[in-house]
């Protein structure tokens, strides 16, 4: 019975690991529609900023940076260990796994672009 609940356990993790990254992928769009919307309240450049859209830009900005990072660290510790591994039995893979390494690192500079938009945009 205790190896079920580890094989449970081992699981939801995967599970949780797999959701997080399309969790952060959904918060950057809405990010991004949030950034169009604000554009276009600009295009009238209003005087007066209403509070309630600033609050929720800096909001957007701030969940987007911080589950892009997340993801990211999500995505490097897996690709990192099967980097490791493939290193491992065939050497001459270095740059190939460091390639893969470097794509994952880049969630958390594609959520980092995201949120400097939206901030320019309050």
């Amino acid at each position: 019975m205790k190896n079920d609940s580890g094989a449970m356990k081992t699981f939801q993790r995967k599970i949780f690991m797999m959701f997080l990254p399309v969790l952060g992928l959904v918060l950057i769009v809405l990010a991004v529609g949030l950034s169009r919307a604000l554009a276009q309240t600009e295009s009238a450049a209003p005087v007066y900023r209403d509070p309630a859209v600033v609050r929720w830009g800096f909001l957007s900005a701030a969940i987007v940076t911080g589950l892009s990072t997340i993801a990211a660290g999500v995505a490097v510790a897996y690709v990192g260990a099967a980097a490791v591994g493939a290193i491992g039995e065939k050497p001459e893979l270095a740059t190939r796994t460091l390639i893969f390494v470097g794509l994952a690192e880049g969630i958390a500079i594609y959520g980092l672009i995201i949120a400097i938009m939206i901030l320019g945009k309050i």
